[in-house]
């Protein structure tokens, strides 16, 4: 449920009108918007009387929200969510680039490519430290040595870090991590996702490869529920029969999560394809279809690479892309960076 609330109103009927519903067992979430100031409700509702609410003289409307999600629900927030990184916003027409190799495999290497990612436009670098392999004999990442050289990089170059989490007890380890980033194999691990909302850190969460986009939105609220809001959704491409390509990239995400919800999007173009030579055309279409950003895999020598070379471009490759990507944001009112 939710009020809009007047223009009129004063802090204090605000302030009075939350603590009163918190008495009965309902939290609220106040969103002050550019034209209207909302008043979400959340928990069990079907108790309230909606006609006692309609008749305070500060409250505009009452709404019942039908969708299961509520936090991450645009008509909550209306506006769209701008996700601050250290300074490096991410939404609202902010656009990024979050590039990097899939994993971390030394000093040397992670340097080199934040380097060149940065000065290509890059605004955030990406690199795995904890790898989820399907097979156990694969390279499985350098896990906390790799965070540690992720900050080296970081300390070099300034950019933040974004790294995947596979488990509640490494959360210790990603304390200095600028972007906890949740795998698709672990959108539904409810656990950690509740672990994560009582952070104050962005975390950005993939699509698992089978799931709805309710079911993405469903675990945004877990981890919104516990108190963290700032969470960047990704589509990373889900599976279905066709097998040409790694998985098939739904592009119509895009609209859909935005009109459904206030959080930015971020799209993976070489997961989802899984060949190098795609993540051009997929990107610029992400770009042209309203996408707060892109997650790119980077690597200096592909075909050498531990993990998912096939799939990453070259620096070289990346800084041809950028000025096509950025004449598209042209287009569509978004800046880069």
């Amino acid at each position: 449920m939710i009020l809009v609330l007047k223009d009129n109103a004063s802090q204090a009927q605000i302030d009075n009108l939350i603590k009163w519903l918190k008495s009965l067992g309902v939290d609220t979430h106040l969103s002050v918007g550019r034209y209207q100031t909302i008043l979400g409700l959340v928990g069990d509702t079907s108790g309230l009387d909606e006609d006692l609410l309609s008749s305070l003289d500060f409250v505009e409307t009452v709404k019942r929200i039908q969708e299961p999600f509520k936090n991450a629900n645009r008509k909550f927030h209306p506006d769209d969510t701008v996700v601050d990184i250290g300074g490096t916003k991410l939404g609202g027409g902010h656009f990024q680039i979050i590039a990097g190799p899939c994993s971390v495999e030394s000093r040397e290497q992670i340097t080199y490519i934040a380097r060149e990612v940065k000065n290509d436009g890059a605004g955030l670098l990406r690199g795995g430290a904890f790898k989820p392999r399907t097979s156990p004999y694969a390279f499985q990442g350098l896990r906390a040595e790799g965070l540690e050289l992720l900050k080296e990089a970081r300390k070099e170059t300034g950019l933040p870090i974004v790294t995947e989490i596979m488990d509640a007890s490494h959360i210790p380890l990603f304390e200095d991590v600028d972007v906890i980033q949740v795998g698709a194999r672990n959108m539904q691990n409810f656990e950690l996702l509740k672990e994560l909302g009582k952070l104050r850190k962005p975390i950005l969460l993939k699509r698992g490869m089978a799931n709805t986009i309710q079911e993405l939105l469903m675990s945004a609220e877990y981890i919104m529920a516990g108190g963290n809001e700032q969470v960047i959704l990704c589509e990373r491409g889900i599976r279905t029969f066709e097998t040409y390509t790694r998985n098939t990239l739904d592009l119509s995400a895009i609209p859909v999560i935005k009109e459904l919800s206030h959080l930015p999007v971020v799209i993976d173009p070489s997961h989802s394809t899984g060949h190098s030579r795609f993540v051009r055309s997929m990107s610029l279409a992400a770009a042209a279809a309203g996408a707060d950003g892109l997650i790119i895999e980077v690597h200096n020598d592909p075909q050498h690479a531990l993990c998912d070379g096939p799939q990453s471009i070259t620096p070289d490759a990346f800084s041809k892309l950028v000025p096509d990507i950025k004449a598209i944001l042209d287009i569509v009112g978004k800046e880069l960076g």
